[in-house]
């Protein structure tokens, strides 16, 4: 017979399937639920009550569908978040793949960059590739662009420009 704490790890190692993450729900501590989830998952009576457990849910609805539903929902409304979440879960949910590579194409690889781009939105792309190493700029770029920063707000004059062209700079590099 399971006691509190082990009935409670069973009902949530069904929810999160990940035995670390159910011992923390059943109040075992954050220190050692690794070990406690492990543990339990080797005592017979633990994987009886989770087979009966999932035994027990049945649904009418499919719960794939309505995933890929909210995923689609949740990134054409720009909730990145949520967007991340119905993925996350329907990996869970699809369990782990069964171990053969999936070959793809540059193409097919691009397509799925460009989805996960549409995901986080603009401004977030645009951060993520600032800070890609193909993306630096040049000392000299660097140095280029502070210049005109300073020339534009040298007066604090809102109506003063930058330089018009780069050749008002003879040091920089064209």
């Amino acid at each position: 017979m399971l006691n509190e704490k082990q009935e409670k790890f069973c009902q949530n190692y069904v929810v999160y399937r990940n035995a670390t993450e159910a011992a923390k729900q059943a109040g075992y501590s954050e220190s050692s639920a690794y070990n406690q989830g492990y543990r339990l998952l080797q005592m017979e009576e633990v994987l009886e009550r989770i087979e009966e457990l999932e035994q027990e849910l049945t649904t009418d609805i499919n719960v794939i569908k309505e995933l890929e539903n909210t995923f689609q929902s949740a990134k054409s409304s720009g909730h990145t978040n949520s967007a991340l979440k119905a993925l996350e879960l329907l990996s869970k949910v699809r369990g782990p793949n069964d171990g053969k590579a999936k070959a793809s194409s540059a193409n097919a690889i691009e397509a799925e960059i460009v989805g996960y781009m549409e995901i986080l939105g603009e401004k977030k792309v645009i951060e993520l590739v600032s800070r890609c190493s193909f993306n630096q700029l040049s000392s000299s770029e660097d140095d280029l662009h502070l210049h005109e920063d300073v020339q534009a707000h040298e007066n604090d004059d809102p109506l003063l420009e930058g330089p018009s062209s780069l050749t008002e700079y003879p040091d920089a590099e064209q």
